[in-house]
């Protein structure tokens, strides 16, 4: 089985199966928001699920393209996965968008 050489803001499809509850389900492509060192080093990564459910008045989404479609960060569902639910990279952000991303995280999480 082939390693995958994850990167912060790369965009992966991962399988988030199973999930109790409200958690976002099924395969579905995952922004990746740990820094790059954890990510080489520990065997989980920090995600923020992708949906294709547009939201635009929730404040803890990002809306953006991916693969060509409109789409959503979810922020508010951000979790840890094992590096083996992540499939294969499909996209990346863009530097603004990685922006817009650390300011929201940082809007919702920090002080």
């Amino acid at each position: 089985m082939k390693t995958l050489n994850i990167k912060r803001y790369e965009i992966y499809v991962a399988d988030l199966n199973p999930s109790p509850g409200s958690e976002i389900k099924k395969s579905r492509p995952v922004v990746i928001i740990s820094q790059d060192e954890m990510n080489q080093y520990l065997g989980t990564v920090v995600i923020c699920p992708i949906t294709s459910k547009i939201h635009p008045q929730w404040r803890t989404r990002l809306q953006i393209n991916c693969m060509s479609k409109k789409a959503e960060i979810s922020v508010d569902q951000i979790r840890a996965i094992s590096k083996k639910r992540v499939i294969k990279k499909i996209d990346k952000l863009s530097e603004s968008q990685a922006a817009q991303l650390r300011k929201l995280i940082t809007d919702m999480y920090g002080e």
